[in-house]
């Protein structure tokens, strides 16, 4: 890729930006979010027209006008944000648009043979009969590679692959890694996850504000000297210093016997004022399932939740907000955020009674007002609040979703996932607000499938395990080997 330059409204994405990818190598592509990692692959996969810029396949260069374009040329796109049709099931968005036809009708046992022979090469099973609307978002993740694999491309974009999923996982995606590299692939590799590139990459290119900023070696290229040159300053990549629990804090979430079979059953703990609890255990334990029924999102069969001493009758998300309860959902662009809204709307759409004035209108000025204090507070980049979010980077779509909670005041803070494909810098900035927000006496509830999170962003972990919570650690009492032993049933 040569020169590439793509503009949006009010926004310059890239600027001159040139990469090359060669065959059998794994480039790893790397920068905060709003970079134009997302919008440079895009052009290269078809879905976004450069304005300017040419791209060479084995040496000579290509129109691509579309996705179909890009298959034909070899070119297979992984998405951070998931592109299934929720109504198909599993094996049909594997397949969508390379079935095997035999005497002009779909050949559904070779279908059924081909995608289980991708599934099998990625060493994970999945339900193939299943709508894509019923999986979770990790068996989502899993679709989305799977449907890549099965087009047999030479030039693979891997955007935030691991981001939802485990370790064995993981370790199942290098491996194929590697051999599709042994077989003369090239790989484009997305990650905001800096432990995983002296694994993967056999080089790194940084962008920052729409520009190549450094490429060099991975065995060269430090994550230090990485992270510094994605956000242009030095960054302390540690979680910050949480201050201990006062033993005397009140307890201001409390929850009993809180059940919705067959996810979750008998799930007790309790949240004081200044503390998080973080929620660790396999994807498919529950810890979703628990926040969700906290929260209204799902009604639990039995069980209730108490705050500041006062139950709560929590039926669904609204009597959530009316009890001080704000959940950061892990599915932003699905249950977040309302795509065709704009900045501004997608802040106060929770709490628009705070914005009616005497005539029982809602006050666009009073509005903005807050929409811009809350875009400046949590440093969102955006052109205006009229923005359109869709038109945001994830990590800037997730501070629109912190933002909207902000607003209302809330107690409790359940954080699902709070930084699933944020990079660095923007994870730095959570994770100070997240403190702020002990400081001013919430109670904060995460779920986090990144065990370093759980470990540095928690006062105190459970563990769960198949619908129930097996274990507690304390801080000073939690190791990684302990903490996976327990999820695993190592432990039990």
């Amino acid at each position: 890729m040569r020169g590439i330059g793509k503009s949006f409204p009010g926004v310059r994405a890239l600027s001159g930006v040139s990469l090359t990818l060669n065959a059998g190598e794994v480039l790893a592509l790397v920068g905060e979010n709003g970079a134009g990692k997302s919008t440079l692959m895009k052009i290269l996969a078809g879905a976004l027209r450069a304005d300017h810029g040419s791209i060479a396949i084995d040496g000579a260069e290509v129109q691509i006008a579309s996705p179909h374009d890009a298959e034909r040329l070899g070119i297979g796109m992984i998405y951070q944000e998931f592109n299934l049709v929720p109504q198909l099931n599993a094996l049909q968005n594997i397949l969508l648009g390379n079935e095997p036809v035999r005497g002009g009708m779909l050949d559904e046992r070779a279908a059924a043979q081909r995608a289980s022979a991708v599934l099998r090469d990625l060493g994970i099973e999945l339900p193939l009969d299943r709508p894509a609307s019923r999986l979770s978002v990790a068996q989502q993740q899993l679709i989305e590679i799977a449907k890549a694999l099965s087009k047999h491309a030479r030039i693979i974009v891997m955007d935030e692959p691991t981001a939802a999923l485990t370790d064995r996982e993981i370790d199942a995606l290098f491996a194929l890694i590697a051999r599709l590299k042994a077989a003369g692939a090239g790989i484009i590799y997305i990650s905001h996850r800096m432990e995983e590139l002296p694994k993967i990459a056999d080089r790194i290119t940084v962008l920052r504000d729409g520009s190549v900023v450094e490429t060099r070696e991975a065995t060269q290229f430090p994550p230090s000297d990485v992270i510094r040159a994605m956000v242009g300053r030095p960054l302390d990549a540690h979680f910050p210093a949480l201050d201990p629990v006062r033993p005397d804090a009140p307890v201001v979430l409390d929850v009993r016997d809180l059940s919705r079979r067959p996810a979750i059953a008998n799930i007790d703990f309790s949240v004081r004022a200044g503390e998080i609890v973080g929620l660790a255990g396999l994807i498919g334990a529950g810890r979703t399932e628990i926040v969700r029924a906290i929260a209204g999102a799902d009604i639990p069969d039995t069980g209730t939740v108490t705050i500041d001493a006062k139950t709560v009758r929590i039926r669904a998300p609204h009597d959530g907000i009316a009890a001080g309860i704000a959940f950061i959902t892990e599915d932003r662009k699905g249950q977040g955020l309302v795509l065709g809204m704009s900045v501004r709307e997608n802040i106060t759409l929770a709490h628009l009674a705070q914005f009616v004035n005497r005539e029982h209108l809602i006050s666009r000025s009073r509005e903005e007002e807050s929409a811009r204090k809350m875009i400046g507070e949590l440093h969102v980049r955006t052109p205006s609040p009229e923005q359109l979010v869709r038109n945001l980077s994830g990590g800037n779509q997730q501070k629109v979703v912190l933002a909207k909670w902000l607003l209302g005041q809330a107690r409790v803070f359940l954080f699902d996932e709070p930084t699933r494909g944020i990079d660095v810098g923007a994870k730095s900035e959570i994770y100070t607000l997240m403190k702020t927000l002990l400081e001013n006496g919430a109670a904060i509830v995460m779920v986090s499938s990144e065990l370093p999170e759980v470990l540095g962003m928690s006062h105190r972990i459970l563990v769960v395990r198949d619908g129930g919570i097996v274990r507690e650690f304390t801080r000073e009492g939690a190791t990684p080997e302990a903490v996976i032993a327990a999820a695993t049933g190592a432990a039990a």
